[in-house]
């Protein structure tokens, strides 16, 4: 009897826990997670592709693996309102390395850890938004809502995910 009853305690000790994760947090099984997000441009918005500051706009995506290399090619990233970006190049990350998926118009660099998505226009919404990123094969990778007043307390604009 004493075996059920700690096994009984066990099972509802990990339900506890289950249930204190956030919902805009969900853990899937990937390598690759956002560290942050630079929702909020510094500066006045203009999607201008000259004289614009979408470049400003960016996504970090990591690789928290201590041991695998994950090429990018392939994988998705959208908001809510089902904007979305496909990496559509090569672009390899180590373990440990990280990308900043930018918004404008520039060159990729695997030296600079940089992405652009080639579009002017703004992704990130400055109040509230969803992103996700998505394997290849559509499996989520990771998933993380925000709100401006509840997530960046100091209002720089910048959110960090995963530290």
């Amino acid at each position: 009897m004493r075996r059920g009853h700690i096994a009984a305690v066990a099972a509802a000790g990990a339900l506890t826990v289950l249930g204190a994760v956030p919902a805009h947090a969900a853990e899937y099984s990937s390598a690759l997670k956002f560290k942050g997000v630079q929702y909020d441009a510094p500066g006045r918005d203009s999607n201008n592709c000259t004289t614009g500051n979408t470049d400003e706009e960016y996504l970090t995506i990591k690789n928290y693996s201590s041991t695998a290399t994950v090429n990018l090619k392939g994988y998705v990233v959208k908001d809510a309102a089902g904007n979305k970006f496909t990496f559509t190049k090569s672009h390899t990350l180590q373990p440990g390395d990280y990308v900043k998926l930018r918004g404008g118009r520039g060159t990729d660099s695997d030296a600079r850890n940089v992405v652009y998505r080639n579009n002017c226009n703004f992704m990130w919404n400055n109040d509230k938004d969803t992103i996700y990123l998505y394997k290849p094969s559509g499996a989520h990778a990771d998933t993380h809502a925000y709100t401006k007043s509840a997530n960046d307390r100091d209002g720089n604009g910048y959110i960090t995910f995963h530290g």
